[in-house]
């Protein structure tokens, strides 16, 4: 694989994948702006496993604290608290891990479909907009409930729409319920963790069974960059929010659709993904 083709599929990933703006709504133009075949799943999967290192990293603090707590070592309120949060990011992952078995064997045409994306983008860019506008600044991270975790994680399940936004979708859901932009986020991205990790599992396995250096290579590099260009993201996404609101991610997502709605139209893109 070209080498400025693996920098602008790990810039692509990289960036999108924890901002509310659609990683597959951006990683279905690859083909289209490079005119280069579809990457496969293997370099996908390469992508997300360079974004989990960078969360990994980002929120080291949060995640020893969260697993110090869940082996039971130290038993003061501060523990009891990590611990209780550590419970409530694993039953809020239950029902994307569920119901994505469930998707993954039911092949679904229209979830193949570019239509379904840029829909997809206009729909929840304006669910994030209402949450954003109308939720209240009442929480934060360490106020969560069981009650919004788990309504959090039933939301994540709309992230199997392609076009939905993982990350966007569990920070409308934690705006909805009035937690603070910073909070949203940081819940999101801790949320992200076993998602991505046990998909990376699973897609490193085929990779390694497949025997194929050079697209072990490929996807290493892939991973090395995605991680760094996800790390900035993060924190550039993290200190926009502290500062600012979710406006600028609505209306980039409108746009999107817009944009891909356009071009399956003109027939620059193919119907499907």
């Amino acid at each position: 694989m070209p080498l400025s083709l693996i920098i602008f599929i790990a810039a692509v990933q990289g960036v999108t994948e924890f901002l509310p703006v659609s990683s597959s709504g951006h990683l279905v133009l690859v083909p289209v702006i490079t005119d280069q075949p579809y990457q496969g799943q293997s370099i996908d999967v390469a992508a997300h496993v360079g974004t989990l290192i960078a969360v990994l990293v980002y929120l080291r603090g949060d995640v020893i604290s969260i697993i110090t707590a869940m082996l039971g070592f130290g038993d003061n309120t501060q523990m009891a608290s990590n611990r209780r949060l550590g419970l409530m990011i694993a039953a809020a992952t239950l029902p994307v891990v569920i119901v994505g078995f469930m998707v993954n064997y039911a092949a679904w045409h229209w979830l193949t479909l570019v239509t379904t994306l840029a829909w997809a983008n206009l729909i929840f860019a304006g669910l994030l907009w209402a949450a954003d506008r109308f939720g209240r600044d009442v929480f934060k991270l360490t106020d969560m409930r069981w009650s919004a975790a788990l309504a959090i994680g039933l939301m994540q399940v709309c992230a199997l729409i392609p076009g939905a936004s993982r990350s966007g979708v569990t920070m409308t859901a934690a705006r909805f319920f009035g937690y603070d932009r910073l909070a949203a986020a940081r819940f999101s991205l801790l949320l992200s963790l076993p998602a991505i990790a046990g998909a990376g599992l699973l897609k490193t396995i085929d990779l390694i069974e497949l025997g194929d250096m050079q697209l072990g290579l490929d996807a290493a590099l892939v991973a090395l960059l995605s991680a760094l260009f996800a790390w900035l993201a993060i924190r550039l996404m993290m200190s926009w929010l502290a500062r600012a609101s979710f406006a600028i991610f609505v209306v980039y997502r409108l746009a999107l659709g817009s944009v891909l709605l356009l071009a399956l139209q003109q027939g620059w893109i193919a119907a499907a993904i």
